[in-house]
């Protein structure tokens, strides 16, 4: 009977794993496969449009040849080198500073259970934020540094 209640925790326990890794992966594949989607059913409307004016002898707008032609451009904001330093350095910084906040709630955690696992695994991942938060200083040293200079 012991063994059966041992049984049935493993396997909740690799279906909320599997339940957890479907979720991510839906949303990853959601967020990158997504706009890709979207963009293919705007461009077969646009074919649907053409092909009924086609058929029907009218004289297709050069706008709808225009946007069916023309490649999706993914743009990203124009501005000067020091502004995009300091948004790297900001967001760097933060990064590094949620993974030590990380590392330390999961040590915190971990203490519990044992004082030595809770030091290891959250210095590890609180010392892994200090990568990310040393390279936000350097862009924000950047940033500062050609903050007197005009741009050319």
């Amino acid at each position: 009977m012991m063994n059966d209640i041992a049984d049935f925790g493993m396997v909740t326990s690799i279906l909320q794993s599997l339940i957890f890794w479907t979720f991510v992966l839906a949303l990853i594949l959601g967020l990158a496969l997504g706009p890709r989607y979207l963009r293919s059913r705007e461009r077969r409307r646009l074919y649907d449009v053409l092909q009924t004016a086609y058929e029907k002898g009218q004289d297709v707008p050069p706008e709808l040849v225009a946007k069916l032609t023309e490649e999706p451009a993914i743009s990203a904001p124009a501005s000067s080198g020091r502004d995009a330093d300091l948004r790297r350095a900001i967001v760097l910084i933060a990064v590094g500073l949620g993974l030590a906040g990380l590392g330390f709630g999961l040590g915190f955690g971990l203490s519990f259970a044992s004082g030595t696992a809770g030091a290891i695994v959250g210095g590890v991942i609180a010392g892994s934020g200090a990568i990310p938060g040393f390279i936000g200083v350097a862009y924000l040293i950047l940033f500062f540094a050609g903050r007197g200079r005009t741009p050319a």
